[in-house]
């Protein structure tokens, strides 16, 4: 039975680091949309209208174009809705989306420490019940061996 019990701990501590490996690539994809968002406001803070950007067009080509109006800005607001905004306000939008990717962070973090927390706890306990079993089986031998009469 201990055996037993050996091999789901370790079937659960796998599950367990799998997703804390998921989360941590979730940490980083979100990590990655901040470095984005970034990008973005610090252009937007110094571009002006006439100024001369390089726009991707995908797989890696780029087009150069003139800004027309810094004042007509499009940010995504997620779920799959976008509004245009002033320069100004675009800055403000793109800072609230970096707060709730900050808040996202945090959740994710959270998440990971509670499972290495119950990773720990886990791994205790298969140490407890190795040391049993082997305390189990020095006890066997040692009963088997006798005084001869």
């Amino acid at each position: 039975m201990g055996q037993q019990q050996l091999q789901q701990l370790s079937q659960e501590l796998q599950q367990i680091q799998e997703e804390i490996e998921e989360l941590e690539a979730n940490v980083e994809a979100i990590q990655q949309q901040k470095t984005e968002t970034d990008e973005a406001i610090e252009a937007l803070e110094t571009l002006e209208t006439d100024s001369t950007v390089q726009v991707p067009i995908g797989g890696g080509a780029y087009l150069r174009a003139n800004v027309e109006d810094i004042d007509e800005v499009i940010v995504e607001l997620g779920a799959d809705y976008a509004g245009q905004f002033e320069q100004d306000d675009a800055v403000d939008a793109l800072e609230s989306k970096k707060e709730n990717l900050d808040d996202r962070i945090d959740e994710v973090n959270s998440e990971i420490a509670e499972l290495e927390s119950e990773s720990t706890e886990l791994e205790q306990q298969a140490q407890q019940l190795q040391q049993q079993a082997m305390q189990q089986q020095m006890q066997g031998m040692g009963q088997g061996q006798g005084p001869d009469e």
